[in-house]
């Protein structure tokens, strides 16, 4: 899908968006272009959680996922952060259309490390046959949640869902939104790096903490074939973007 721009927005951002974050979704259709919008929900996942009581474990940033916080997300994320997303692109003249993978198998996933963090997965398959009809006249509003062949649910990191599509669906670019206006190096934004001077940085540990799952999932989708792969706190700037040659640091 050669006209495709994946977005992934965590659910911290749903409640962040400005007008200028719509307009760019506006310009971006005329350009002809269809839009897919990855949409977490960690924060709304970790307050209801915390509110029954339930542990909050992570291991390397993945949320320990037990059948009872696995029913907690798919609640948050189809009953809480969903909506919400839809709510905005509607109050902004943006046909949207909320998606799930129970939806035709939009997303069948395998578990991750079963034993360590339960119901947590990987993206194995996409249907692009379905995300194609539906993404050609809408825009897409996607929960990280796949099923198994066998039918369960499992909850999926929201970078390395949009990765996965990104990948599976040949997308032109991918959007990763963030809190930060991109890798900061020196005080200043890094415009591009290769994925050889990311991992370079990260093992400096100038790139950290949450940025790295973002990092990791832009060298993926380059490394796949994604056109651009870009980190940024707002879709209509430039951020850092995550090219396949090197350029001078």
């Amino acid at each position: 899908m050669k006209n495709l721009i994946i977005i992934k927005i965590g659910g911290q951002a749903i409640q962040q968006l400005t007008e200028r974050f719509f307009q760019q979704l506006q310009s971006w259709q005329a350009q002809g272009k269809q839009l897919l919008i990855v949409h977490g929900g960690g924060p709304m996942i970790t307050t209801l959680t915390t509110q029954l009581q339930l542990p909050v474990q992570r291991v390397h940033g993945l949320r320990v996922t037990d059948a009872q916080t696995l029913a907690v997300t798919k609640l948050v994320l189809l009953g809480e952060a969903q909506p919400a997303l839809l709510t905005q692109l509607n109050q902004h003249h943006l046909a949207a259309l909320g998606l799930n993978a129970a939806d035709q198998q939009l997303l069948t996933g395998t578990p991750l490390d079963q034993p360590h963090l339960g119901y947590v997965g990987q993206v194995t398959q996409v249907n692009q046959v379905a995300l194609q009809t539906l993404l050609a006249h809408q825009i897409g509003v996607l929960a990280p949640l796949a099923l198994t062949a066998e039918g369960q649910w499992l909850n999926v990191n929201a970078d390395m869902a949009a990765t996965a599509l990104a990948q599976q669906l040949h997308a032109e670019k991918l959007v990763l939104l963030t809190d930060v206006p991109g890798i900061i190096h020196h005080g200043m934004v890094m415009r591009s790096l290769s994925p050889q001077q990311a991992q370079h940085l990260t093992q400096q540990s100038v790139i950290t903490a949450g940025m790295r799952p973002k990092v990791q999932a832009a060298i993926q989708a380059i490394q796949a074939g994604v056109q651009q792969a870009v980190i940024t706190n707002a879709i209509d700037q430039p951020g850092t973007a995550i090219i396949k040659t090197e350029v001078a640091l």
